[in-house]
């Protein structure tokens, strides 16, 4: 069974943005997927065990954006 979860980002404004926080997230490991609204700033995670919200953190402003 997987585990989802949800995260609002800041500061995107293209595709760039989200192609930018999509792969500074796969890295993160035991993801499987991700997930990223342009509209709405929702990153939407899938993996095999539940990430630790501050891996995610830290993958996101290294892609130079912000947790909400």
């Amino acid at each position: 069974m997987s585990a989802t979860s949800t995260y609002t980002v800041t500061g995107m404004t293209c595709g760039h943005c989200v192609s930018s926080v999509t792969e500074e997230v796969q890295e993160i490991p035991g993801v499987e997927d991700v997930a990223v609204e342009l509209e709405s700033g929702a990153v939407t995670i899938t993996s095999a065990e539940p990430v630790d919200e501050s891996a995610v953190r830290s993958a996101v402003e290294e892609a130079g954006y912000q947790l909400a």
